[in-house]
């Protein structure tokens, strides 16, 4: 639960900054989407929270707990520093500020997944304050303001499916370090929601801090959706539990802002609740009253004292983190003349982005960089394509970036043309191997001899004299001709050389 914030007596937020909406269209009128996000995301560490118990994926139940995780009488809890060094590394990537002194608080509720009967979580004082995160949207960039990260235990899991008249529990997610990120009520659209998350998975996964596989239940949302007339004060909100794909959470959010709307039009009135997506029928349906911070009895726990940090302590991790890929992207464009969109592709994913310099940064025969824009155009779409065709990470390309900047060196050199480097790009991914060796061994370089060129452009405009005509009217028509030439050669010849001979003889620019 986010701590508390400015919010009238029916618990809506009293103000909030005004972003590009995508309005919904209703019977009444236009009506604007408000949606804040709170983001499970858990913590990269071998160990848990308070336990050493492992937190590996996979393991069968029950497997990875320890006494504490259990709750067993007397077990008491010892803070993991990694866990919390991580949580700053979080924070310090979001431009937020970081709290030298922080309480963990027992979250009071009662459900079988808890053996405590409470969560170690943190409320008034959490380790991390209020920061900022960049979306580049379609139509510019946005600011999300975040207005904490804090600390807490996961509960465990309860398996329905196991025995026809009872429910299991495995408490191997019991303990796990989840860092809980709470934006602000900034985001105006369900697109805006989706690209928030990526981008801030983007930013986990390169401080290494979390790797946000929503698959292994690593990176969940819990979404807050409201809707509001364009100007008004918020309206009411619904909280949708849980949410573990992107993509659901652009259909939860445009079925539960509809759903609202058509309530409101209706003259009904909006009963602020906890909500669950049905991925099966696109639709929210209800599941609690929401509660309210005083619900969970929130008091410090008895068995933890604060945690105060040392100053230098951030500053050495601060030190120590990476280039983040908002940075990146800003040297991309200015180092490498890339527009601010390929570089935006190309930094989406670290491995992508190191990939890229890779290929980029590699001597050509020269002993210079590589064209860098030749290089993003082949990595964002004939290497990402075919990637995304056979449901492959980069990381697992069977093109290296020494095999790609490989391609790119024979196409700038002129030993072969884009063509064939599409047919080469083909056997490699296929085959492995040298590139170089490969179009020595298949003899698959372009011909670049003008006089044997010309032969093919003498024969092909012999035999089409018509469209001879056609071009000398239509210079645009001499790309026919160039399509000719290279079919009849194989796709060997140099396109620059036919480019050039056809205009010469037909006597166009």
């Amino acid at each position: 639960m986010p701590a508390p914030t400015t919010r009238k007596t029916d618990g809506t937020t009293m103000n909030a900054p005004v972003k590009t909406s995508k309005l919904i269209k209703g019977a009444t009128g236009d009506w604007e989407v408000v949606v804040g996000m709170e983001i499970h995301a858990q913590v990269n560490s071998q160990a848990k929270l308070f336990s050493g118990a492992a937190t590996g994926f996979g393991a069968a139940p029950n497997s990875q707990v320890s006494l504490v995780d259990a709750a067993m009488p007397g077990m008491l809890p010892v803070i993991n520093g990694e866990c919390v060094a991580q949580a700053i590394r979080t924070g310090l990537g979001l431009k937020a500020k970081i709290n030298l002194r922080s309480v963990f608080d027992r979250k009071n509720y009662f459900y079988p997944d808890l053996p405590q009967g409470y969560q170690i979580s943190q409320y008034k004082s959490p380790v991390v304050g209020e920061g900022e995160v960049v979306v580049d949207m379609p139509d510019g960039a946005i600011r999300v303001g975040i207005e904490r990260l804090h600390l807490e235990q996961d509960a465990g899991k309860l398996l329905h499916d196991q025995h026809p008249a009872v429910s299991l529990v495995d408490l191997n997610r019991s303990g796990v370090a989840l860092m809980e990120i709470v934006s602000k009520p900034d985001l105006r659209s369900a697109e805006q929601a989706k690209a928030y998350i990526a981008k801030l998975r983007t930013i986990m996964r390169y401080l290494g801090t979390c790797d946000g596989d929503m698959e292994k239940g690593n990176l969940r949302a819990d979404v807050n959706v409201s809707v509001r007339k364009p100007g008004a004060e918020l309206g009411t909100r619904c909280e949708i539990k849980n949410v573990n794909s992107i993509r659901f959470i652009g259909q939860a959010i445009e079925h539960e802002a509809r759903r609202q709307v058509s309530i409101l039009e209706d003259g009904g009135r909006i009963e602020q609740e906890t909500r669950l997506f049905d991925a099966d029928t696109g639709e929210t349906r209800s599941m609690r009253n929401k509660e309210e911070a005083h619900d969970y009895r929130y008091f410090p726990d008895p068995d933890l004292l604060p945690l105060e940090l040392e100053a230098a302590f951030v500053e050495e991790l601060k030190a120590g983190l990476p280039e983040l890929p908002d940075e990146k992207k800003v040297r991309f464009t200015r180092d490498f003349g890339l527009t601010p969109y390929d570089a935006g592709m190309l930094v989406a994913e670290r491995d992508t982005a190191d990939y890229f310099e890779a290929v980029a940064g590699g001597g050509n025969l020269a002993g210079q960089g590589r064209d860098a824009k030749a290089a993003a155009n082949w990595i964002i779409n004939e290497l990402a394509g075919r990637l995304n065709k056979e449901g492959l990470a980069i990381a697992h390309s069977p093109v290296s970036a020494a095999q790609l900047g490989a391609v790119l060196d024979l196409i700038a050199d002129g030993t072969i043309s884009g063509k064939i480097a599409k047919e080469l790009f083909e056997i490699t991914w296929t085959e492995g191997g040298d590139p170089k060796a490969t179009v020595q061994t298949r003899g698959m370089r372009q011909m670049t001899d003008v006089a044997a060129i010309e032969t093919l452009v003498d024969d092909i405009l012999r035999r089409n004299p018509e469209k001879v005509g056609q071009a000398k009217a239509k210079p645009a028509m001499i790309g026919w001709f160039v399509g000719q030439v290279m079919k009849s050669s194989g796709g060997k010849a140099n396109p620059r050389a036919v480019s050039d001979l056809l205009k010469a003889k037909l006597g166009v620019e």
